[in-house]
């Protein structure tokens, strides 16, 4: 990332990453839920959107 991100920016990677980990977490001990990962991935594209729009 160049530059440093804004706080806004580095809470939503904290959260996605926190996301992830809890996810994985209900995958493992319940097993596999789709919209749980859904979830994820979009809350990953937001993330995404935000730290590329924070760049430019």
């Amino acid at each position: 990332m160049p530059g440093s991100a804004d706080g806004s920016t580095k809470a939503m990677g904290a959260l996605t990453v926190g996301g992830l980990v809890v996810v994985t977490a209900y995958t493992v001990a319940l097993g596999s839920n789709g919209w749980l990962w859904f979830g994820w991935v979009v809350l990953g594209l937001i993330t995404l959107g935000m730290v590329v729009s924070r760049g430019t």
